[in-house]
């Protein structure tokens, strides 16, 4: 039987050594790794057997690839947020990844502490951005169709509290982390969320978190 308070996380990476070194680390933090995968297709059918909180997921792999995979996890029914494990060099990638609605990017060499910290912020619904990566993530924004159409969202369309909500998110608090930082309910939380994403036309997490980091928003 599932514990609801035991964050569930599948690692996908081409590497065992990888592999092993994150359960490890994700081990420490009470984390329960329930499977591993070493190419995006086991990983797209890992997760509908699975049914994990969280997927971490490498972008270079042979066979089908982490942005195709992300893609394709997305689009499942009850699909688990994704957390993209990158290198210094993966600039091409960054953009297809974002594309393919990643909750967030993390290096592959971030401390332990901070890969435990990323896994439950994106598994609660969080979105995270390595400040290590966050310049690259914002230059493949920018070159997007995504990016050159919110460059034209208006701030002002939000209310103050909207933008602390953004801003919060883009330190990448989770709902209830906002509701404890603003004093108001989880459930007030997420209606604010949702009409962010609305009024700026914003597809999830890891958009708000990169269309604030774009404005300033820290």
């Amino acid at each position: 039987m599932r514990d609801p308070g035991v964050t569930r996380a599948l690692v996908v990476d081409d590497q065992q050594l990888v592999r092993t070194g994150l359960g490890k680390i994700l081990a420490e933090g009470g984390i329960d790794v329930v499977g591993e995968c070493e190419d995006g297709a086991q990983a797209v059918e890992a997760v509908g057997r699975l049914r994990p909180d969280v997927v971490l997921m490498d972008m270079r792999m042979r066979g089908m690839d982490g942005a195709e995979a992300t893609r394709r996890i997305r689009e499942l029914a009850g699909a688990p947020p994704v957390l993209v494990l990158t290198t210094y060099d993966d600039d091409a990638t960054l953009e297809a990844g974002l594309t393919a609605g990643a909750a967030g990017f993390l290096l592959k060499e971030a401390p332990g502490e901070e890969i435990i910290r990323a896994t439950k912020v994106v598994a609660a619904g969080g979105g995270w951005l390595d400040p290590a990566v966050a310049g690259r993530v914002l230059r493949a924004y920018r070159a997007s169709a995504t990016g050159r159409r919110l460059a034209r969202a208006d701030l002002e369309q939000l209310t103050p509290r909207e933008v602390d909500v953004l801003r919060l998110m883009a330190r990448g608090l989770a709902n209830d982390e906002i509701g404890a930082e603003l004093f108001i309910g989880e459930a007030t939380v997420k209606t604010h969320v949702n009409r962010v994403f609305g009024k700026l036309g914003l597809r999830d997490r890891a958009q708000a978190i990169v269309f604030a980091h774009e404005r300033g928003l820290k």
